[in-house]
């Protein structure tokens, strides 16, 4: 998986816009490319799902009594919703680039966002879905996203990149571990499903991450008259790749165990040796460039945490899954979505200052909700919904800044 190709997706202007003539292209561009749906439901979904979430932990007396309990529905909606919508709007984008294929547009963009949709509404208690039409409509995202994809890879004998398409069918996996829990059919399926998609997302973040984050350093750097070599050293790209593979095996064969502890604090030393690497340093005058170091960063606090707590049953770092899913995932989709959002629709990758601060706002959300409950073990409640807020206002910033990016045409005019 280590040499899973990743150009030229998002790179510095719009690598997806054909050339030649511009052609017309329709006022409401909102299909017209799959990052434009799927990156204004994952914003939408992270708004209103944590909303509902802080409702639901101050006044439980909403969630109904015979439904799936509140806090696995709101784990499985960050993990297979959210995040969900927010990988599919990246694949949907890249693998037109890596394989010269026509953008995802039209009719089937159009089923994968209802498939997304019927998901989301089966797994809402308010709606009375019945469990077996719920679970099949949760299941289809992942299945239907792999056979849109799976064509034009094989056409092109992108095989480095088939990885992902194993991704989709491990998440859709773990959707039905989920399921099959949820109706009473496997024992722990629930927590099964919800371990696979992080340990399945962890390995996808990583792997994207190691690509765009130096790649996008130096021709960033290179903006400024900053001229930087980023040569990857092969032994530390080898220990990252088989420490996390390990912790992933490590983790199905036996959960939260010593082995996995001692895996994930090997994968967090190698990967911390590999950011050091990329001159995040340099950054600091980017936001869209340190926001991805910040994430990358936040996958190694979480691991390290997660070591802790295996190892040394340390009490403060038992909240490392949301170092992981807060810190590492979220500051990573929002740092990909914001600047991919600029590059393909012909915009200048200048993240406007409520951006940046919406970065700093989820990095905020996480170290109050991983570390805070340490410091102020009698005001949980608190803290909670402090972190939730700062969350709902990061992505409150992304929806009214990036809403009309999204929904209008390019700025250049060309379609896309």
């Amino acid at each position: 998986m280590a040499n899973v190709t990743m150009t030229p997706v998002m790179q510095n202007a719009a690598p997806d816009a054909p050339s030649g003539a511009i052609s017309k292209v329709p006022v409401f561009a909102l299909f017209e490319s799959g990052f434009r749906p799927f990156f204004l439901l994952a914003g939408l979904s992270a708004l209103l799902n944590m909303g509902l979430w802080l409702c639901v932990f101050l006044r439980p007396e909403i969630w109904p009594a015979d439904a799936l309990p509140a806090v696995y529905w709101h784990a499985h909606e960050m993990l297979y919703g959210f995040a969900g919508a927010a990988i599919g709007g990246f694949l949907l984008t890249a693998v037109p680039n890596w394989t010269g294929c026509a953008p995802y547009r039209g009719l089937l963009l159009g089923l994968l966002v209802v498939t997304w949709l019927g998901g989301r509404i089966a797994l809402l208690p308010f709606f009375h879905v019945p469990l077996l039409a719920g679970s099949i409509v949760d299941l289809a995202f992942y299945p239907i996203l792999g056979l849109a994809l799976a064509p034009p890879l094989l056409r092109a004998r992108k095989f480095s990149n088939l990885p992902f398409l194993v991704f989709l069918l491990l998440l859709f996996a773990g959707n039905l571990c989920f399921h099959l829990g949820r109706s009473g059919v496997l024992d722990i399926g629930e927590h099964v499903g919800l371990g696979v998609a992080i340990d399945i997302i962890l390995v996808m973040v990583i792997l994207v991450g190691g690509r765009i984050v130096p790649a996008f350093t130096k021709s960033g750097l290179l903006k400024h008259g900053i001229q930087i070599s980023l040569q990857s050293n092969p032994w530390i790209e080898r220990v990252c790749i088989a420490t996390i593979l390990g912790m992933v095996i490590a983790d199905m064969v036996t959960p939260l165990s010593r082995i996995s502890g001692a895996f994930s604090l090997a994968a967090a030393l190698a990967l911390a040796a590999r950011l050091s690497r990329w001159q995040g340093h340099r950054t600091l005058r980017e936001p869209l460039l340190w926001v991805l170091h910040l994430g990358y960063a936040w996958l190694v606090i979480g691991l390290g945490l997660k070591a802790a707590s295996l190892l040394l049953h340390t009490a403060f770092a038992d909240r490392w899954i949301h170092a992981l899913t807060v810190g590492a995932f979220t500051t990573m989709i929002l740092g990909v979505m914001t600047r991919a959002s600029l590059g393909h629709t012909g915009r200048p990758l200048v993240a406007p200052w409520p951006i940046a601060a919406s970065y700093l706002l989820i990095s905020l959300a996480a170290a109050i909700r991983v570390m805070g409950p340490s410091f102020l073990p009698l005001q949980y409640s608190m803290l909670i919904t402090l972190s939730g807020g700062l969350w709902i206002a990061a992505f409150s910033v992304f929806v009214w800044i990036y809403a009309p990016i999204l929904i209008l045409p390019r700025h250049d005019g060309r379609p896309g």
